[in-house]
């Protein structure tokens, strides 16, 4: 829900390569704005994490999904000389380099980091200089900037999963809760915390103004608690803020986002991701004759036009619907 992490190194013996592959991606995005090459980049990357072998030749690379010539030859490159020319020039570039930093302070995306970057502000300390530059979101992310760049160990999200399972519940034993994501996944270590949170009495037939309420309940309850320790947005339905366990000092992003009842596995499959995945997931459905968002499943008509949403009482239903083979959420890791 916040800003996109890179493919994790767990178990990945390529996990060199695919870092500085999700470094060019990043650059592309936030630099050149390219982002044909960022998503090429990103697939690169996490097909190559996924490989169970080392990589050896950038020939070898090039077999795998998503590889193409050019990449190929960028990894041959740092398989025979252990660096990337390009990351070198890259590095070298002051302004690409300002930006590729201020894009990591939560809230700063890649237009406003080349506006601070062209009016003379290029680091964390400048930031704290400007501060008038900034909006809320954007104090808040240089507020917790080093917290936020620290990855959140499972076990510490475990522990917030029984809070928010115990206050939420206490609440109102109908409210649903899921944290999605790479957590979801199970990855050994997250970026931020991802909680989706529905309630049977809202479905997308109300408002969502009429049932706002039920987010801003269980938000006053974990701010009540202490859990939550400051708010970047709260709307009808998403919250943006930062947690902190009180067995630790360092502050966690956390968003949590109500979804309407009758769209909840839609929703809960498009939160776990992967992104590649997702786009594998809703390319599939189409070829089945589906469209398939964060929000529904439809069948396509000899029109062309979306009909009804299907009903689903589980997230394996999608997956039932438009004939593709279950993946549990750690194999979503692509």
């Amino acid at each position: 829900m916040s800003k996109r992490k890179n493919p994790s190194s767990d178990g990945n013996l390529n996990h060199d390569i695919s870092d500085f592959l999700s470094e060019l991606a990043d650059y592309e995005r936030n630099v050149n704005r390219n982002i044909h090459k960022y998503n090429a980049y990103r697939k690169a990357a996490s097909s190559i994490s996924k490989h169970p072998e080392r990589l050896t030749s950038g020939d070898e690379a090039h077999k795998l999904e998503g590889v193409g010539q050019k990449i190929s030859e960028k990894i041959s490159e740092y398989l025979s000389t252990g660096k990337l020319k390009k990351l070198e020039l890259i590095h070298q570039d002051d302004t690409s380099t300002a930006i590729q930093l201020l894009t990591r302070v939560s809230g700063i995306g890649p237009a406003k980091a080349k506006e601070l970057v062209d009016s003379g502000v290029k680091t964390i300390e400048d930031l704290n200089e400007n501060k008038d530059k900034l909006n809320h979101h954007q104090l808040i992310g240089l507020k917790y900037f080093s917290d936020f760049e620290k990855k959140i160990p499972r076990d510490e999200i475990e522990n917030i999963e029984q809070i928010l399972q115990d206050h939420i519940s206490a609440l109102d034993s109908n409210y649903i809760m899921t944290i999605c994501g790479s957590y979801r996944r199970g990855k050994s270590e997250s970026g931020d915390i991802d909680v989706l949170i529905t309630h049977p009495c809202f479905t997308s037939d109300d408002s969502a103004k009429t049932k706002s309420h039920l987010l801003r309940d269980v938000v006053k309850c974990l701010r009540d608690y202490g859990l939550i320790c400051d708010t970047i947005s709260c709307g009808d339905v998403k919250f943006m803020g930062a947690c902190r366990l009180s067995t630790d000092g360092t502050v966690r992003r956390l968003d949590i986002r109500l979804t309407p009842h009758d769209q909840y596995w839609c929703s809960i499959l498009y939160f776990t991701g992967s992104d590649m995945f997702n786009k594998d997931m809703r390319t599939h459905a189409l070829q089945k004759g589906y469209t398939l968002n964060e929000y529904s499943l439809r069948p396509i008509g000899s029109t062309g036009v979306a009909g009804e949403p299907v009903f689903l009482s589980s997230e394996r239903d999608i997956f039932d619907y438009i004939d593709y083979s279950y993946k549990t959420p750690e194999e979503r890791n692509s």
